[in-house]
């Protein structure tokens, strides 16, 4: 979420609007590409089946969030 921007062009974290943008973006980026490539592979396996008719390669959840350091600052993903 953006920060609230004070008179002087800052937000209350003291930082600008543009950091706070590009630190948002420096976020969803690689969040977004992770989400592609784990749809990607489950989608390549779709077909693949046990003795049972189950699929082998199923989504199971989310791992737990972890920082990652960009040029932007570090961010959560």
């Amino acid at each position: 979420m953006l920060s609230v921007v004070n008179d002087d062009g800052t937000t209350a974290k003291g930082s600008s609007l543009i950091d706070e943008i590009v630190r948002e973006g420096a976020r969803r980026m690689p969040a977004a590409a992770l989400e592609a490539e784990v749809n990607a592979y489950i989608a390549e396996f779709a077909g693949e089946r046990d003795g049972n008719g189950r699929r082998l390669v199923v989504r199971n959840g989310f791992h737990q969030p972890r920082q990652v350091t960009t040029a932007a600052d570090v961010v959560e993903v």
